[in-house]
């Protein structure tokens, strides 16, 4: 008789990766218009939220774009933060892990 070995995998736990919060930080140079055109262009806000935020930012001092793992987030932050400085204004975009 022909011994015989059973292999089993053992199945490994996908960790979720961690997620990071990317916020707007309220200046008193740049205009309310800019910060809706920053959430409808890169965190694809419509009219609607993107004013909400806006708001948040304006009365807060700061407001939540959205949520992402970190690459994402870097990358919009990175991004945010050249458009404000091509077009001349101070607008803050920073990321803090959730």
């Amino acid at each position: 008789m022909a011994d015989t070995e059973v292999i089993t995998e053992s199945k490994s736990k996908t960790k979720t990766p961690p997620l990071y919060r990317v916020i707007l930080m309220n200046d008193d140079y740049t205009p309310m218009d800019f910060v809706i055109l920053v959430l409808k262009k890169f965190f694809q806000k419509d009219a609607s939220e993107a004013t909400k935020i806006m708001l948040q930012i304006h009365h807060q001092g700061s407001g939540l774009c959205g949520t992402f793992t970190y690459e994402i987030a870097e990358t919009k932050t990175y991004q945010v933060n050249q458009f404000s400085r091509q077009n001349r204004h101070p607008l803050k975009c920073v990321m803090e892990k959730e």
